[in-house]
């Protein structure tokens, strides 16, 4: 079958399937639909695969051989008939193969005279980089399966200082690749900045092109308002805060907008810890995190030399920016993102379901972890165990896994 890649802006989509093309096949041919608007306009006469194929090569001048050549098709929601075409390419010519990329931003949302080709497409996501990634990228695999060990045997970490300095350095950059890469080649956290600027224009941009003019104002300022959402001490998403008066009837649409986007990511709440999680969620209460830390960081204005800090101060933004990494730590992991909050004021940060097993997991910014939450959940719900993320080594006590924010990706 053919291939959707997913995934938001800047993740790296054309980028990995070119190098896949390069390294796993003779030859690859990759089209744009956003630049190239006669082939497009080819799409909307026909979307029989051969002729399609005939095309491609006579204006390429070059060959695509059944299972030899990649075919990549790229910004595939420019193009609705394009993404229709995958389902013929999979029942008549499955010999051809193909992969599609698209930016969720309008593949979810865009489709108005064409059908997606469910069942005929595997689906794959693709995020920005995580902590291990990006310590791969700084040419420090050895670490990340250090840290992997040590997850693993709960057993502290003898250069867990150094570790606390890389999380704090991914915090501010983040895992766009490049941010990534400017960060490597400069060491400048301003010219990351200038990066992530860049990104977030283009963010913009899209939101303009691929929504009526009224939803495209609503859905910036839903995006705008997050990092106002997660410095608030209750960290649910609230409408108020987005417009005085705002409601799900006016806003609903551009949330789901942004999620389905890639750029944002939804946090349920639950109203049981048992499982299956799933079907205890509250639909109406949520909170949502921006896909990537760095751009939230940016986002945010707060100074980068106060992350840096090994001082610990209080301030509850500090927590939010531990809490969204944490979430896209799991997002990455393709772990389902939920959070419980009883009648009272107990709640839990995240709860995941492992098996027939539900485990929480409570996020600390520091090295201060108290906290009556996460033992009134377990109490209540009889977990095996529960998770703790902060700035504390690895260790296991009192059916607690200690576990630093370092190694989030373990999880």
């Amino acid at each position: 079958m053919p291939l959707i890649v997913n995934g938001a802006r800047q993740v790296g989509k054309t980028y990995i399937l070119q190098e896949f093309g390069s390294k796993e096949y003779e030859n690859y041919l990759i089209v744009n639909f956003e630049i190239d608007k006669a082939l497009a306009s080819k799409f909307e006469e026909s979307i029989k695969p051969t002729a399609i194929i005939q095309y491609l090569e006579s204006i390429h001048s070059q060959r695509i051989i059944p299972e030899k050549t990649l075919l990549i098709f790229d910004e595939i929601q420019a193009c609705e008939s394009a993404l229709t075409s995958l389902k013929y390419f999979c029942e008549q010519v499955p010999e051809y193969h193909v992969i599609a990329a698209g930016s969720l931003l309008g593949v979810a949302v865009n489709r108005q005279k064409y059908s997606f080709p469910v069942g005929k497409v595997d689906e794959l996501s693709l995020f920005p980089m995580d902590f291990e990634e990006f310590l791969w990228a700084l040419d420090r695999e050895q670490f990340a399966e250090l840290i992997r060990d040590h997850f693993e045997l709960n057993k502290p970490l003898d250069v867990h200082s150094l570790a606390i300095e890389f999380y704090n350095k991914y915090l501010i950059v983040g895992g766009m690749p490049a941010a990534v890469r400017e960060f490597i080649n400069t060491n400048s956290f301003v010219a990351v900045a200038d990066i992530q600027n860049r990104i977030l224009n283009e963010y913009i941009a899209d939101m303009a092109k691929y929504a009526e003019p009224a939803t495209s104002i609503k859905i910036r300022a839903c995006y705008e308002s997050i990092p106002a959402q997660l410095a608030k001490e209750n960290r649910k998403f609230q409408y108020s805060v987005v417009q005085k008066g705002g409601s799900a009837t006016i806003f609903g649409e551009s949330i789901e907008w942004l999620r389905y986007s890639g750029v944002v990511l939804k946090c349920q709440k639950i109203t049981q810890g048992k499982m299956p999680v799933k079907v205890y969620a509250d639909l109406s209460d949520f909170k949502l995190y921006m896909s990537d830390s760095g751009m939230l960081i940016m986002q945010s204005g707060i100074a980068t030399q106060f992350i840096l800090s090994p001082l610990e101060t209080e301030n509850t933004f500090m927590g939010a920016i531990a809490e969204n990494y944490v979430a896209q730590a799991l997002a990455t992991n393709l772990i389902p993102l939920y959070y419980w909050k009883n009648e009272n004021t107990a709640e839990v940060d995240f709860v995941i379901q492992k098996g027939v097993d539900v485990i929480p997991i409570e996020v600390k910014y520091g090295v201060r972890v108290r906290s009556k939450s996460l033992g009134i959940f377990m109490s209540q719900y009889k977990c095996p165990f529960g998770i703790r993320l902060s700035k504390k080594n690895f260790g296991f006590e009192n059916n607690i896994k200690s576990v630093p924010l370092y190694a989030a990706f373990c999880i």
